[in-house]
């Protein structure tokens, strides 16, 4: 079998941990292809290097020299190689990307410059050949990802190979300008290069041994997942789960190929399985998690028969759209219609100005908003299964003596979510994960 295993910042911070990785990879004979990240923090309060580069953008941009910012990242690179005592000749690989820094001018380039050098390192430490996602990588001129021209450049590049590192994280487009993922990734050039190998396993490792059934910054030593589906991955992710990045997902889902999360610090712990619906076995749990996040509004709007409106909701939407507005939820009743979304797109009076219009557009007979809404999301296959899940759960938050805000449910049933008043957040997670995992192995 071919596995496939991206290596995350935390993972590449420095010689020891490169040297950890490296080890990691050497210990299986099926761990072919390797993507990694650009070096993360290596303390609190350290900077990471991507945020250097992007520094280093800025300096170029205002005073046309790499400045400070990126001696910093040169001297973490040189330091890295020097732990490691590699025969590598990183001072020249850095003057070159000095040079191309300043010729580029371009802000994806100069952010991609981490998991370049990264790989480079990676590539040489372990003896193997190193494949710029500059050259695989392909995306169209409206920055998205052209998937057939990359799976099959990939494929020909991997073809023959034992072993290789991928760098992660960009691409570039049919000028062959460097063009990175806006969101997770290097999780998503790690599942892509997955799918392009044909893997058997894509393993993610990071610094967490896998998915808990709730923040540990608020439960106190929450269970951990051993398996779950792709759906319910999403669902967790999406709601503040952060150990991978829900979108990143999408090459191996297409493939069915299963995803491990595995820490690097703790390679012999089991991580964290996720398994397409081909492979899932429904685990028994009601519940397989719990996740949320703070710092919501609701756009209340109630009119009278609006369910005879044609096209009331679409004027509402218009609204948002013209105003760049994404909402995470949309409850409704018959009379009534709801937009959950996200403080920060509604701040320096924009709030104002999509109410204004909403009222304007549609005329309704009450509006009013919600604001510091957190919202809750409990998740798993088995809520379908068991009757009386709803009950379970808001009997919990009542005994916590918690006031719901919202409701929302999908026709899935493979979640519900609750929405309460930001104050009442940590309470609320703390009572839901005791009533669905105070007994559960």
């Amino acid at each position: 079998m071919i596995k496939v295993c991206k290596f995350g910042g935390t993972s590449m911070a420095d010689g020891t941990n490169m040297r950890r990785v490296a080890d990691i990879i050497r210990s299986d004979e099926e761990r072919r292809y390797i993507v990694v990240s650009a070096p993360g923090k290596r303390y609190g309060g350290d900077i990471k290097v991507t945020d250097l580069l992007y520094e280093t953008y800025r300096n170029i941009q205002k005073h046309g020299v790499t400045g400070e910012a990126f001696q910093k990242v040169a001297n973490r690179f040189c330091g890295i190689v020097e732990e490691l005592a590699l025969p590598f000749d990183i001072k020249e690989v850095l003057k070159e990307t000095e040079k191309e820094l300043l010729r580029e001018r371009s802000e994806a380039f100069a952010a991609s410059r981490g998991e370049y050098l990264s790989a480079r390192i990676m590539a040489a430490l372990l003896n193997v050949p190193f494949i710029d996602a500059r050259d695989v990588v392909k995306f169209n001129d409206a920055g998205q990802l052209n998937g057939e021209l990359t799976f099959s450049l990939l494929k020909e590049a991997l073809k023959g190979k034992r072993r290789a590192v991928v760098s992660g994280f960009y691409g570039s487009d049919p000028e062959g300008r460097v063009v990175t993922f806006s969101r997770g990734g290097s999780d998503i050039s790690g599942a892509i290069v997955a799918r392009a190998a044909g893997a058997g396993l894509y393993e993610n490792w990071t610094d967490v041994s896998g998915f808990m059934a709730c923040d540990p910054r608020i439960v106190p030593n929450p269970q951990q997942i051993h398996s779950m589906s792709y759906k319910e991955l999403r669902e967790l992710s999406y709601m503040g789960a952060n150990v991978l990045h829900s979108e990143s997902i999408f090459p191996v889902r297409e493939a069915d190929i299963p995803i491990r999360i595995k820490n690097t610090f703790r390679p012999e712990d089991a991580g964290t399985d996720i398994l397409p619906t081909s492979k899932y076995k429904f685990s028994g749990r009601t519940v397989t998690g719990i996740a949320g996040k703070k710092n919501f509004t609701v756009i209340f709007i109630e009119k009278s028969l609006m369910n005879a409106a044609v096209g009331f909701a679409h004027k509402v939407l218009a609204v948002l759209m013209r105003h760049g507005i994404s909402f995470e939820h949309m409850p409704s009743g018959i009379d009534t219609l709801s937009f959950v979304i996200d403080n920060e797109q509604l701040k320096n009076g924009v709030l104002d100005e999509v109410c204004d219009e909403i009222r304007t557009a549609v005329s309704p007979d009450n509006l009013r908003t919600y604001d510091d809404v957190a919202l809750i999301a409990v998740v798993g296959h088995g809520m379908s299964r068991n009757v009386g899940t709803s009950a379970r759960l808001f009997d919990a938050i009542a005994r916590a003596g918690v006031n719901v805000r919202m409701i929302d449910q999908g026709s899935s049933e493979l979640n519900i979510i609750v929405g309460v008043d930001n104050s009442d957040y940590e309470r609320t997670l703390n009572a839901v994960y005791d009533e669905f995992f105070s007994e559960q192995a």
